[in-house]
């Protein structure tokens, strides 16, 4: 990571500092086993609760971790007109087009702003609390303290919903053992990942949970925005480990206050400045 890079990781790198990280054998110690470890017990049905943790890399500093931007031409992705147009004025801290620190204008990044879907699956995805009622599935995520409601009471993909920072997410049982949720209606003002590519309110994004056995999972994130890409990808697509109850979750959050003083020590001054900030 450059020098640019550095300050905008600032948060991550906070939290991973100051908090205890009872899971780093649990988590990041896990990703190099494989999802062909012999399963534990048969999958329960109709059922993906539990505190989930990525088996592989899920960080996504350069952009999805299944698409990063990294300038290989195997992850370009399918860019409209559009998208090449929106993406000029876009200025990330991270990947291919990384700008210098005092141009960065990611929101997520010199705001603190909600990173959105599906950037909130795309960035920093760690501990993963999945909780199930009739109405609706509960996903609770370890960076930012989020959650976000997935109903599943019947209820019918809305065709013009009002925006929102994380949409409007539907969702329904495929099989006894994959769930599948439709997101629509994210706010457009959010960007897509930390790599800097573009959205638009014509977005759906696609999530696919599907319980391999009683401790995976096996969790696929596809983009289908046809404004922006002329035909779906995948963003994400990755096995998940079941931890026990029992674990504690260290707090990850973007915190303002400790940004700002990270880029006062670095000499960077306000970023926000340049955006009509204080």
């Amino acid at each position: 990571m450059s020098k640019q890079s550095a300050a905008w990781a600032v948060p991550v790198l906070a939290a991973l500092t100051l908090c205890p990280s009872p899971m780093s054998a649990q988590g990041n110690g896990q990703a190099a086993k494989t999802s062909s470890e012999a399963p534990s017990a048969p999958a329960p049905r109709h059922n993906i609760s539990g505190l989930w943790y990525p088996m592989g890399a899920a960080t996504g500093a350069t952009g999805a971790s299944n698409m990063p931007e990294d300038g290989k031409p195997a992850h370009q992705l399918p860019y409209t007109p559009a998208a090449l147009e929106k993406m000029k004025t876009m200025r990330p801290g991270n990947g291919t087009r990384e700008a210098p620190a005092t141009k960065i204008n990611d929101p997520a990044v010199i705001y603190c702003d909600p990173q959105g879907m599906p950037r909130q699956d795309l960035y920093e995805l760690r501990a993963t609390q999945i909780l199930q009622t009739p109405a609706k599935v509960l996903v609770m995520y370890q960076w930012g303290r989020v959650w976000r409601s997935i109903w599943q009471d019947g209820r019918d993909i809305p065709q013009d919903p009002d925006p929102k920072w994380f949409g409007t997410s539907v969702g329904k049982w495929e099989d006894e053992y994959t769930f599948v949720a439709t997101t629509v209606g994210v706010d457009d003002r959010t960007w897509l990942d930390k790599g800097g590519r573009p959205l638009s309110d014509a977005m759906v994004v696609e999530e696919r949970f599907h319980r391999l056995s009683a401790d995976r999972m096996q969790f696929t994130v596809t983009v289908n925005d046809p404004k922006m890409y002329s035909k779906p990808w995948v963003a994400l697509n990755i096995p998940m480990r079941l931890l026990p109850d029992s674990t504690d979750v260290p707090e990850m959050m973007c915190s303002v206050s400790e940004f700002m003083q990270y880029n006062e020590k670095m000499g960077w001054g306000n970023p926000t400045t340049l955006y009509g900030g204080k």
